[in-house]
């Protein structure tokens, strides 16, 4: 109904206002407002809300698998598109910056490594009383053989030693003090030229393995079936040169040993590579990475130790 101008309903001078018998005596209409919502000229969908609401804005980070399906954004794919250790803290190994970190971190290791072992060996070589020493005591080898072995199987098997702190450094760290002691007995019943020509020639073939493994477009990672093949193959035939004795039996197992264990160097880079292989190791393998590039290296020295002194005897 129309009013004049300035008339408001609540005005009952003017005429206007609410009925004077009230609001209905029946109430509201029954049910409410009707259920399909406001009419669509509102603005509002004509089905109402959806029934879970909308979603939560999107948070810093990964967001949920299926997030944003439905409302004009692309859903994310989960952990399995974030390639082969997407499942590791939600990170990408393929990502530069963290495989980088992550081999710097494993040369690092490595270095210190083969410093402490590099100095076992000239005070065992070099120094007389220390050799004379050694040789008197010989349990001393056994005992850090016995050291070797239960570390290697607690950082092999067990993954809270190999991956939590400290834990992993100090176990790591008494490996390699008693590998060092072993690999310092061993060098003192050899001459010490022959023992600085082993360590010169390990080094260079190291580190050509090495820039081989980074540059090449071989997958060596593929190959693990193989190496493991070689390996045993190799166990046998140490087992036939302990009863076949003689110098060509000895530089025959010792240049097939630094053969294998030149593949297996190969192998391991290229596994803590990542990237372009097949497999790849974990961000959080940094101390078995490590492990494995150092005993790739110390069985090279030994086996290319064995032969200059097979080949001087």
């Amino acid at each position: 109904m129309w009013q004049s101008p300035g008339v408001y309903p609540g005005d009952q001078s003017q005429g206007g206002g609410y009925p004077q018998g009230g609001y209905p005596q029946g109430g509201y209409p029954q049910g409410g407002y009707p259920q399909a919502g406001y009419p669509p000229q509102a603005g509002y969908p004509q089905g109402g809300y959806p029934q879970g609401g909308y979603p939560p804005p999107p948070q810093p980070g990964f967001q949920p698998s299926g997030y944003g399906e439905g409302y004009g954004q692309p859903p994310y794919g989960g952990p399995s598109s974030l390639g082969e250790d997407g499942d590791v803290k939600g990170f990408d190994f393929n990502e530069q910056s963290i495989r980088k970190s992550f081999i710097r971190k494993v040369y690092s290791i490595l270095m210190c490594q083969l410093l402490v072992t590099m100095a076992f060996i000239t005070l065992f070589v070099y120094h007389a009383p220390t050799k004379m020493w050694v040789r008197t005591h010989t349990y001393m080898f056994w005992v850090a053989f016995v050291i070797v072995f239960v570390c290697l199987i607690a950082m092999a098997c067990c993954d809270s030693v190999r991956r939590q702190a400290p834990m992993n450094f100090i176990f790591l760290g008494i490996f390699t003090v008693a590998e060092s002691f072993m690999l310092g007995v061993t060098s003192s019943m050899y001459e010490s030229d022959a023992v600085m020509m082993a360590v010169g020639i390990t080094a260079a073939v190291c580190l050509a393995l090495t820039l081989f493994a980074m540059q090449s477009k071989w997958d060596f990672t593929a190959m693990g079936g193989v190496l493991l093949c070689a390996t045993v193959v190799l166990l046998l035939f140490g087992i036939v040169a302990i009863f076949v004795r003689g110098k060509t039996m000895t530089l025959i197992y010792a240049s097939l040993g630094a053969l294998i264990f030149s593949m297996y160097l190969i192998y391991d880079t290229q596994l803590m590579m990542g990237g372009k292989h097949k497999y790849s190791i974990s961000p959080e393998e940094y101390i078995f990475a490590a492990l494995n590039l150092y005993l790739d290296v110390i069985n090279i020295f030994l086996y290319i130790l064995t032969i200059i002194g097979a080949a001087k005897d």
